[in-house]
């Protein structure tokens, strides 16, 4: 990335099949380098570009022993970075000619890091196929170096304005400080068909502003930061620190807020201080959304993160009249539809009953509502005060969604069919009959849960994902 004098990165646009890999170095003029510096933190991937420790090359099959070198190296991160994902199909579309790779590189031919993208000429969008950093070399500001350097190559060297990717639940929060988003935008028909989709992963796109060099990204939004303290300093007098009143120098005392001139001046009143402290949400808020947060971190949670696509399952809303989901979850949090603890988990129960009544016990989807709601009991067991206490009952029939309590169903049934079941020798009571069947119902209500309901329709849900990992 250019330094703080630096300026426009010299890149030669050649086509893909050429045989030479790209460099991309960084330059100065020397009318920039009079310029004021704004006060702007560098990664250390900056840094060590200016210093000339690592330099980023696009780089494909080209036969070449420098792109053979960097390749291979790609190669090997993706595979121990995406151990997941099947070795050999990784090393096909890495050597793939239609492919092409940008990879981060330190001397002599080390490689740290990358990305494997495919464009697609004339439909204006490329895919991200692989995007990892060598584990050793991580939270140096590599990842978002290198996708800087992406954008501004790609927008100089093709018509490309798109990116579309894969992400699973690790590398969602990575894309986003990229500027990408869950929301797709670009028409259907431009890239349905011409992506593989991977099961498990959330596709993500990128569209880029031709005006801005997301190399200079950076400075640019500190430069905008400043100027905006500035005219915020012209009206206002928040950054002056005022020394404190002198009754502070005596013994505790209450003092009258209004009697500080600074605070008077700022138009302040007792109506404001009581508005600014009222909560912006419920008691439980914050613990609830750190409980969401974790569940939709969680590895198992892939297939209730969104609602579920008529499009994709089309009978789904006929089998399931209430449906749920981990994001619906979330707005309902900020709107604060959970009065409390016991409404939260309701709606996330409601997920797994959902989950598992429409799809059979032996698909993945069943498994993961099953690690999921194990995950969220755990979490929840972790705040005593939330443990939610109710009648004894039996295990939630998940096919049918019904839970009936044990005593009801284990206690009548020998109450009228068998009123003179023998008792043990302690309770041998033959005048108080009552009392013989009360520890029958006790003994009975012990025994293992009954079961309602068949075995739900064999339903399998067609959408298929991939993860990408960062």
């Amino acid at each position: 990335m250019p330094a703080a004098k630096n300026g426009d990165i010299k890149r030669k646009s050649e086509d893909t099949s050429d045989l030479s890999p790209k460099r991309i170095k960084a330059s100065e003029s020397p009318e920039e380098s009079k310029k004021p510096k704004a006060l702007f933190r560098e990664s250390n991937a900056v840094l060590e570009e200016r210093n000339g420790d690592i330099e980023f090359r696009v780089v494909n099959n080209d036969n070449s022993r420098e792109s053979t070198i960097i390749l291979t190296g790609l190669k090997n991160i993706f595979q121990k970075q995406l151990p997941k994902m099947p070795r050999d199909y990784i090393a096909r579309l890495v050597y793939d000619r239609t492919h092409l790779s940008m990879a981060i590189v330190k001397k002599p031919l080390e490689v740290v890091g990358g990305i494997t993208y495919r464009p697609f000429k004339g439909r204006q969008f490329a895919e991200i196929v692989f995007c990892a950093i060598s584990s050793d070399q991580q939270v140096r500001g590599y990842g978002a170096h290198l996708m800087s350097h992406l954008k501004d190559y790609v927008k100089a060297t093709s018509d490309v304005m798109h990116f579309l990717t894969y992400a699973d639940n690790y590398a969602i929060g990575y894309f986003k400080k990229q500027g990408f988003t869950k929301e797709i935008t670009l028409d259907k028909h431009k890239w349905m068909g011409y992506i593989k989709d991977y099961e498990g992963g959330t596709i993500m796109q990128c569209s880029m502003i031709p005006r801005i060099r997301y190399l200079e990204a950076g400075k640019m939004l500190a430069k905008q930061k400043e100027a905006v303290h500035l005219k915020t300093r012209s009206i206002s007098k928040s950054h002056i620190v005022h020394p404190p009143p002198k009754a502070f120098r005596g013994p505790p005392c209450k003092i009258d807020p209004s009697s500080i001139q600074a605070i008077k001046d700022a138009g302040w009143s007792p109506e404001m201080d009581e508005l600014a402290r009222q909560p912006k949400h419920g008691p439980h808020y914050g613990q609830l959304l750190h409980i969401l947060n974790e569940m939709q971190n969680h590895q198992a949670s892939w297939p209730f993160q969104k609602p579920v696509s008529q499009d994709e399952v089309p009978d789904y809303y006929n089998v399931i009249t209430e449906p749920m989901d981990l994001e619906t979850m979330e707005k309902r949090l900020e709107e604060d539809a959970y009065g409390s603890p016991e409404d939260f988990v309701r709606d996330a129960k409601l997920i797994f009953t959902n989950c598992r009544r429409y799809n059979n016990e032996s698909t993945s989807y069943w498994k993961n509502a099953n690690k999921l709601e194990k995950f969220m009991n755990l979490k929840l067991k972790e705040i005593p005060e939330w443990s939610v206490r109710g009648p004894r009952t039996n295990k939630i029939d998940s096919r049918m969604g019904i839970s009936v309590p044990s005593f009801f169903l284990f206690s009548f049934f020998p109450f009228f069919a068998q009123p003179s079941l023998p008792l043990p020798a302690p309770f041998h009571t033959p005048t108080l009959p009552h009392f013989r069947w009360g520890v029958v119902v006790v003994e009975l209500a012990c025994y293992p849960p009954f079961r309602l309901g068949a075995k739900g329709k064999k339903k399998v849900k067609s959408n298929s994902r991939r993860a990408l990992a960062d």
